[in-house]
C-alpha cells in the first residue's frame, strides 16, 4: 500500500481558497498532513496565510485570526503585503473594534512591512465609521509627517465631514486636495453633491456637478447623479430629474437601481404609474434588474392611489421574477388596507405570511393592531396584543391608548380586564392609561368595577 501524499504550500492554498468553513479551513490549515510525520515545520505559503487570515476575519473569528498573525509575524521566508493588514483593519472596522484596528495598524512594522498611505485609509475609513472623530482627529495630526494624502483620503475626510453636516469643512478640504495637487475624482464629487443635496442646496450641488465635468474633466457617474435625481423627485421637479436621466444616457453611462427605483418611487408617489411601469421595463431591457426596493416603491405608490389589485399583481410578479418579496413589501399593503378599512383583507394577508415565507415583524404587528383598534376591531386587536406579547413584541403607545381608549368608550368591561392585563403583565399600564380608565368610570358611574379592575390587574 502507497504511502499517502504530502500537501504542497501550492496545494494547500488551493484547498483553502474552495473550503468554505473557516473552522475547517483553519483545522487544514493547522494540520496539512495529519497522516504523514515530517521532522521539518510545513513551510507555509504567504497566499496561504492570506486566504485563512481572510476567512478568519470575514468570519469575526479574531482570536485564531490574531494567532494566525502571531505565526505569520516569524516568518522569515517573505514579507507579507501590505495589503493583508488593510483587510485585518477593516475587518475589525465592520465589527465596530477601531481600538482593535488601531493596534493592527501599528504592529504593521513588526512584520517588517511598510506603511503606506493605504493603510492609513484604511484606519481612517474605520475610524469614520464606528463614528470615532476624536480619534480620527488624532490620527490625522501625524498623518501628513509620514505619508502623502492621496484622493482616497481626501474623501473618506470629506465624507466625515459631510455626513457631520460641516460643509464649510468639506469644502476646505476639497480645496486643500486641489492646492496640493491631487486629483478630484467621480467619489470626491459624488461625496460632496450627496451632502449638498441631504442639506437642501441644490442650486450648488447642480453647479458642482456642471464643473465636474466643464473644469475638472471627469466623467459622469450614476452615484454622481443619484443624489441630484433624488432631491429634484423629492421637491417634485421629475422633468428636471428625467433631463438628468437623458444626460446620463447620452454620455453612454449605465444607469443603476438606486437611479431608476427613484424615478419610479417619485412617478408612483405622484400618480403616474403608467409611467412608473414604462420605466420598470425600460429598467429590465438595460440589463439592469429590478430589486426588492424598486418593487416595493411601486407597491408604496399602488397602495397611496388605494390599488390594492395592482399592488397584489406586483406581489405575484416579484415571486414569477425571483425576487422575494420582503416584511416591507406586506407591511406596506397592510397598512394601506388598515387606511382604508379593510381590516379582513388585512388580517387575511397578515395571516397568510407565513405560508407566503415571510415573518411578522413589529413594524407589521403594530400596523395591524393600529388598524384594528382604528375601525374599532377591538376583539380581534387584542388577540394580536397577545400574539405580539408571545413573540416578545409591544405595541406603540399610541396604539395601546387607542385600544383602552376605544374600550372604555364602549365600557366593554370583560375586553378590558383582559386587554389591561395583558398589559399590566408586560408592564406596560402607566398613569395615562389608569386616567382613562377612571375617566370613564366616572362618566358611567363604574367605579366599583374599575376598583376590580385594579385589584385584578395588580395582583402579581
Amino acid at each position: 500500500m502507497s504511502a499517502p501524499k504530502a500537501i504542497s504550500p501550492h496545494r494547500l492554498s488551493s484547498l483553502l481558497r474552495r473550503q468554505k468553513d473557516p473552522n475547517l479551513a483553519l483545522q487544514l490549515f493547522q494540520n496539512p498532513n495529519p497522516q504523514i510525520q515530517s521532522p521539518k515545520p510545513f513551510r507555509y505559503s504567504l497566499l496561504s496565510y492570506d486566504i485563512i487570515i481572510t476567512k478568519l476575519g470575514r468570519a469575526k473569528m479574531f482570536h485564531q485570526m490574531e494567532q494566525i498573525l502571531r505565526q505569520l509575524s516569524r516568518e522569515t521566508r517573505f514579507v507579507p503585503g501590505e495589503i493583508i493588514f488593510c483587510n485585518v483593519i477593516s475587518f475589525y472596522g465592520r465589527a465596530r473594534l477601531p481600538h482593535k484596528a488601531l493596534q493592527m495598524f501599528d504592529q504593521i512594522p513588526s512584520f517588517r512591512c511598510d506603511r503606506t498611505v493605504k493603510s492609513y485609509n484604511s484606519v481612517l475609513d474605520v475610524l469614520f465609521k464606528c463614528g470615532e472623530v476624536e480619534k480620527m482627529r488624532e490620527f490625522l495630526v501625524g498623518l501628513g509627517n509620514h505619508v502623502t494624502p492621496d484622493a482616497c483620503t481626501y474623501n473618506i475626510l470629506i465624507n466625515a465631514c459631510c455626513k457631520s453636516g460641516c460643509l464649510h469643512d468639506a469644502w476646505n478640504m476639497f480645496d486643500e486636495m486641489r492646492k496640493r495637487g491631487v486629483r478630484p475624482n467621480g467619489v470626491t464629487f459624488a461625496t460632496l453633491i450627496s451632502g449638498l443635496c441631504a442639506n437642501y442646496r441644490l442650486e450648488e450641488a447642480m453647479r458642482l456637478k456642471e464643473d465636474m465635468i466643464r473644469l475638472y474633466r471627469v466623467e459622469p457617474e450614476a452615484p454622481v447623479y443619484t443624489p441630484l435625481i433624488k432631491e429634484l423627485c423629492r421637491i417634485g421637479e421629475l422633468s428636471l430629474a428625467f433631463g438628468l436621466k437623458d444626460e446620463l444616457e447620452r454620455y453612454k453611462v449605465k444607469l443603476d437601481s438606486a437611479v431608476y427605483t427613484t424615478l419610479i418611487s417619485a412617478l408612483s408617489k405622484f400618480g403616474r404609474k403608467g409611467e412608473a411601469y414604462w420605466i420598470l421595463e425600460e429598467m429590465k431591457v438595460s440589463g439592469c434588474k429590478p430589486d426588492t426596493v424598486t418593487y416595493n416603491a411601486m407597491i408604496n405608490g399602488f397602495c397611496m392611489e388605494k390599488d390594492f389589485e395592482a399592488a397584489y399583481k406586483i406581489l405575484d410578479q416579484m415571486v414569477k421574477e425571483g425576487c422575494k418579496p420582503n416584511i416591507i413589501s406586506y407591511n406596506v399593503i397592510i397598512g394601506g388596507l388598515c387606511n382604508e378599512g379593510k381590516w379582513v383583507e388585512a388580517n387575511d394577508l397578515f395571516e397568510d405570511l407565513p405560508r407566503r415565507g415571510c415573518k411578522p415583524d413589529i413594524v407589521c404587528y403594530r400596523t395591524i393592531f393600529a388598524g384594528l383598534c382604528d375601525w374599532k376591531r377591538f376583539k380581534e386587536a387584542t388577540s394580536i396584543l397577545d400574539e405580539m406579547f408571545f413573540k416578545g413584541y409591544a405595541p406603540s403607545s399610541a396604539g395601546i391608548h387607542k385600544l383602552v381608549d376605544g374600550l372604555c368608550q364602549e365600557a366593554n368591561m370583560a375586553l378590558l380586564l383582559k386587554a389591561l392585563t395583558s398589559l399590566g403583565n408586560a408592564n406596560l399600564i402607566n398613569v395615562d392609561i389608569w386616567g382613562l380608565v377612571i375617566s370613564m368610570a366616572c362618566k358611567k358611574e363604574m367605579l366599583s368595577n374599575v376598583s376590580e379592575l385594579v385589584d385584578t390587574v395588580m395582583v402579581p
